[in-house]
């Protein structure tokens, strides 16, 4: 079957396809009570919204939500939230040449064979146009957790990282690139200008960090926060790896050098002296903030020919037209700050109802 619901307490189901009338999102489980209208949603999607510079596709799409159901007078009734947001700059007749050609790099083959039909329009049901579906239930999963801050940026794009000494988070919002380093974001406007140019793309390393979460969240098994937040975070289009904390840079370290050493506060609660653990310990919040990097593959959607076959098993080669992203981990961005949302929501109502 094809599964469509994300979370177990707090759950989101999307529906919708890229070159469809509408997509949007089903949000269930959300508590009674709190304050939600398309206002308190349409910021996060306009974050995400396509068109809006050089550097994105530029298909234009406004991206207006509506709030279906789920809310009276202005709060949330404790039963399901429908959010649905419309197509409106579709432009199907692009695809037309790849109708019966796979796209290597995407999910084309992979769909075909699994279902024996795909929508080619935009890659139909697996393209990244339903990510906005996931930002807009996201938002309403940043109300159930307002003790939580949640802040996503673009580390590196094309192999060119930040330098953590020129780290300003208000640097974050006053460039199309979600990036906190100045100094880079006008290096990565040259990078992403001559690979649009050139028809290629580029990858991108997004970090995202919640503070806040206090300490318990999350189990020790088969519901660990860190795994929860993996998955959500490699069910993102194009991503294609994920690190908890010091992630793969924790197997280079000693064990003294990993451990998170602790002294007592004030409080008598641990004052921690590092977080190489990313605020997860045992698949369970420890109180610091919880971090994680994912890492996008440079979209496969380009100019430039590649080798490929048809349908039919004629070998040919494929340069996909149309309106494509150069780097999609920029407007990842927001998706990935929208999953970790999705992921604390899940987490903290399981706890409420394990441990009161």
């Amino acid at each position: 079957m094809s599964w469509n619901t994300f979370g177990r307490a707090f759950r989101m189901t999307t529906w919708g396809e890229s070159h469809g009338p509408a997509l949007g999102a089903v949000v269930d489980g959300c508590p009674p009570g709190l304050a939600l209208d398309e206002a308190a949603i349409q910021p996060f999607l306009d974050a995400r919204r396509p068109g809006q510079n050089r550097f994105t596709t530029q298909r234009n799409e406004p991206d207006q939500v509506r709030v279906l159901s789920g809310t009276f007078e202005g709060r949330t009734t404790g039963t399901p939230i429908s959010l649905m947001i419309e197509n409106t700059d579709q432009r199907s007749k692009d695809y037309s040449d790849i109708a019966r050609a796979y796209r290597p790099g995407h999910a084309d083959y992979a769909y075909d064979a699994k279902y024996g039909l795909r929508d080619h329009r935009g890659g139909g049901r697996s393209s990244a146009r339903e990510t906005a579906a996931r930002v807009a239930a996201g938002a309403v999963a940043r109300l159930v957790i307002p003790e939580v801050t949640i802040l996503a940026y673009v580390a590196e794009i094309g192999g060119d990282a930040i330098d953590p000494a020129n780290f300003h988070a208000g640097e974050i919002g006053r460039n199309p690139f979600w990036c906190p380093d100045a100094a880079a974001a006008q290096r990565w406007a040259a990078l992403v200008d001559e690979a649009r140019l050139a028809g290629s793309s580029l990858g991108a390393v997004v970090e995202c960090v919640a503070t806040g979460v206090p300490a318990g969240w999350g189990a020790p098994i088969y519901a660990k926060l860190d795994a929860d937040l993996a998955a959500a975070m490699m069910g993102i289009n194009a991503v294609k790896g994920v690190e908890i904390g010091d992630g793969f840079g924790a197997a280079r370290l000693s064990g003294e050098q990993n451990a998170d050493a602790m002294r007592a506060g004030a409080d008598g609660k641990p004052v921690f002296a590092a977080n190489h653990a990313g605020g997860i310990a045992g698949g369970i919040s420890t109180g610091q903030p919880v971090t994680c990097r994912v890492a996008f593959k440079p979209t496969s959607s380009i100019l430039t020919p590649v080798p490929s076959i048809t349908r039919d098993g004629e070998e040919t080669e494929v340069r996909t037209r149309g309106r494509h992203d150069p780097c999609v981990g920029i407007r990842g961005t927001p998706v990935v700050e929208a999953m970790m949302a999705l992921v604390l929501a899940d987490h903290k109502l399981l706890h409420r109802g394990q441990v009161g």
